[in-house]
């Protein structure tokens, strides 16, 4: 079963290509369950994402494609949404998707995965930096309101590293909070395309999920219709080393385990 669940539409502003050649890519690749995953709608960062007059027609768009190929490909419904107290809405958390991504993109005020910004790094302790990062993510799980932590390690993504701590450490009291929020990490080929050139998460945090038993999914995290599928066979032979043999899918919120 291939499974890739975070994806996104032009929607957002900042991805390419039409909600159904997405899907007839995901068809050639022979990907068997296929999520929309959009940026959600929030009162911060408005032009990197969907607004909120637009979710009626989105969820129409997804759930027409999802009976016109219903045949030839399962597809699902979801939010990517941003952590970030006081901007998360209620019309997002409380919407009827089949699961939401719980993202985090912004440390206070900065976009912290944005190119244009990449000079604050200099004017940042890496390490603290990194714990700040994990602290968000850790109390984004204890919401319990999010079925997927999209791309675990996000802060990686231009390579600054923390130098005194081990990763491990950091990001081992996020973890736990995951597991015990019943939450999924996703595989998130993206980072393949980024300056880390690595899968989200590392290697090494992903051995850790795996001894904490959270289960995984899959994602491309596609922008443009190339990024569909991308670095699927990579990412999954990764998941297998591991020891990983299943996935999670959803639907209407509950988790479906899969073999891959």
């Amino acid at each position: 079963m291939r499974i890739d669940l975070h994806n996104h539409t032009t929607r957002c502003n900042h991805a390419k290509g039409s909600m159904e050649s997405y899907i007839k890519r995901a068809i050639e690749l022979g990907i068997d369950i296929y999520g929309f995953s959009e940026h959600a709608p929030m009162d911060f960062d408005e032009q990197y994402r969907l607004k909120f007059h637009e979710m009626n027609d989105y969820t129409y768009d997804v759930l027409s494609l999802k009976e016109k190929y219903q045949k030839d490909i399962k597809i699902l419904l979801g939010y990517e949404v941003d952590y970030l107290k006081g901007h998360m809405d209620k019309r997002v958390l409380h919407a009827n998707v089949d699961y939401l991504i719980g993202s985090i993109h912004f440390l206070g005020k900065w976009g912290f995965d944005h190119p244009d910004y990449i000079s604050e790094y200099k004017t940042r302790n890496i390490d603290e930096l990194w714990q700040d990062y994990f602290n968000n993510v850790e109390a984004m799980a204890k919401m319990g309101t999010f079925d997927i932590v999209g791309h675990l390690d996000l802060i990686k993504i231009f390579n600054f590293m923390p130098t005194k701590r081990d990763i491990r450490l950091i990001a081992t009291p996020a973890l736990k909070a995951i597991k015990k929020s019943n939450m999924v990490i996703e595989l998130n080929s993206a980072g393949l395309r980024k300056p880390c050139k690595e899968v989200y998460p590392s290697k090494s945090l992903l051995e850790v999920a795996y001894e904490l038993d959270i289960p995984i999914t899959f994602s491309s995290d596609a922008h443009a219709i190339g990024q569909v599928g991308f670095k699927y066979e990579e990412v999954r032979e990764l998941a297998k080393k591991i020891g990983f043999s299943k996935a999670v899918t959803f639907e209407q919120r509950q988790q479906q385990l899969v073999t891959f």
